[in-house]
């Protein structure tokens, strides 16, 4: 039996050209572009070479996309790489066709071709953009960017910094990028985790600061698998927005902050630091503090502190009604080393657990590893779902849904704030609703990239 994936790669592929022409084979992109090629950067500090990347515009990470809410971002494609790719809008409700998921709501773009991308930003927020296909090798490379959508009533603060914490896998000696992206361990394990971290592209980033400024600050996790435990020093602060959605009220970031891979988080912080003192971002590893970024202090930018802040504008659709009546389903995720899975469907066929460790894949979802020919969920749109779902393994996993934002239900039976990735824990079992208001084949899957490439993906149907 051919999978969803199989099918979709060449089913679409063959017909896209009839019914896209402009879009996949354009000899002149119709919009600006965004050219996805091969660059070298200074990632680690001198005396090491330059870095061989892969990157938008050649650039790492690419070009900040900021857009007013509900504005239309129009972009061009161009794949210069010698890898067919896609780009995915992470977190922004769009209309499917443009979500980017090569193989499923497009074909992939090949070398020399180019896409266009043409829709509205709904929502205001911080977002972002990256490689979909073979992700866990090309986001790894460098392929992604900042999407900020500004409010029409932004927040009162003195300026904002966007913040992409994104970590490397490089060789000690050469600092290249280590080529082995299908590693068993990283597939198997927590995922393929950098021994070199950074923000924006920098091991050092420093920004200078006074003493009572406010500061938004959007942070953006684009690590292939690392979880960041971020606290801060010398500042206080509040969180205003996660996955891009405000919260109701500000909650004061009184201990950490935890943003797992592809999650993002809106900060308003004040600077309590002193002149000529250093207030930090700080990145908590086996309970010691590493600065993440620094923000040396300069001057004072006012004599008192302001007051609290205000919570932003909501952002449209966030309610979720009918609850009570949703529709239900279950998710069981099973696999990895330390799991209990004995054996799984793998391309139509059961195969043992000794048989998917020689294929190199190792998760599965409900039984099944990767993409099935029918979806987890088929609802009609405007039907609200109730998804159940069961970290039956030994590792995290950060679930991320397209095209549509849920809220997680308490034990109380209470809400969770609006997002579009739950980050899960071994063990644990969550449950998440939503409302199924935009049409088309969404993607499920893990955003620790390596455990999507190896089976932690599935696909919701809204028709």
């Amino acid at each position: 039996m051919p999978t969803r994936r199989n099918f979709l790669l060449t089913g679409v592929a063959a017909t896209a050209g009839l019914a896209l022409p402009t879009s996949l084979h354009a000899a002149t992109p119709r919009f600006a572009q965004i050219k996805a090629r091969k660059a070298s950067i200074q990632l680690a500090p001198s005396p090491y070479p330059e870095t061989g990347i892969w990157g938008y515009g050649g650039a790492m990470p690419g070009s900040e996309l900021r857009l007013a809410q509900g504005a239309r971002l129009q972009r061009s494609f161009v794949n210069e790489l010698p890898q067919a790719s896609s780009i995915h809008w992470h977190g922004i409700r769009i209309d499917n066709a443009m979500d980017g998921v090569a193989g499923l709501t497009q074909p992939a773009v090949e070398p020399g071709q180019n896409f266009d991308y043409d829709f509205v930003v709904p929502d205001a927020g911080t977002y972002w953009y990256h490689a979909h296909n073979r992700s866990a090798e090309q986001v790894a490379r460098g392929l992604y960017g900042a999407l900020i959508v500004e409010e029409s009533e932004p927040p009162d603060v003195d300026r904002e910094q966007v913040l992409i914490l994104d970590d490397w896998l490089l060789d000690p000696e050469t600092a290249q990028i280590d080529p082995d992206f299908t590693s068993r361990h990283d597939r198997s394990h927590a995922g393929r985790r950098g021994n070199f971290i950074a923000t924006n592209g920098r091991h050092d980033l420093s920004l200078d600061v006074r003493q009572n400024e406010r500061l938004r600050l959007r942070l953006i996790n684009a690590a292939n698998a690392r979880i960041f435990e971020l606290a801060l020093a010398g500042m206080e602060g509040w969180t205003i927005a996660l996955d891009g959605m405000p919260l109701a009220q500000p909650k004061p970031l009184a201990e950490t902050l935890i943003l797992g891979p592809g999650q993002r988080a809106d900060l308003i912080v004040d600077v309590t630091a002193a002149a000529n003192e250093t207030a930090h971002l700080v990145r908590i590893e086996d309970q010691e503090g590493i600065s993440q970024v620094a923000f040396p202090v300069i001057g004072r930018a006012a004599v008192a502190r302001c007051e609290a802040p205000a919570p932003l504008p909501r952002n449209p659709r966030m309610e979720i009604p009918g609850i009570d009546s949703a529709v239900t389903a279950r998710l069981n995720m099973q696999g990895g080393a330390m799991g209990t899975l004995d054996a799984a469907i793998l391309n139509g066929e059961r195969k043992s657990f000794r048989q998917l460790v020689e294929a190199n894949e190792f998760w599965a979802f409900n039984g099944t590893i990767g993409m099935t020919d029918t979806p987890l969920v088929e609802v009609s749109r405007g039907e609200t779902v109730k998804l159940q779902i069961y970290n039956d393994t030994s590792f995290p996993h950060a679930m991320h849904l397209h095209g549509l934002h849920f809220r997680e239900i308490g034990k109380d039976g209470g809400l969770g704030p609006f997002r579009d990735t739950s980050l899960m824990f071994g063990g644990e079992t969550r449950t998440i609703a939503f409302v199924a208001d935009a049409p088309g084949d969404w993607l499920f899957h893990c955003h620790v990239l390596s455990h999507a490439a190896s089976g932690m993906m599935t696909w919701l149907k809204v028709t």
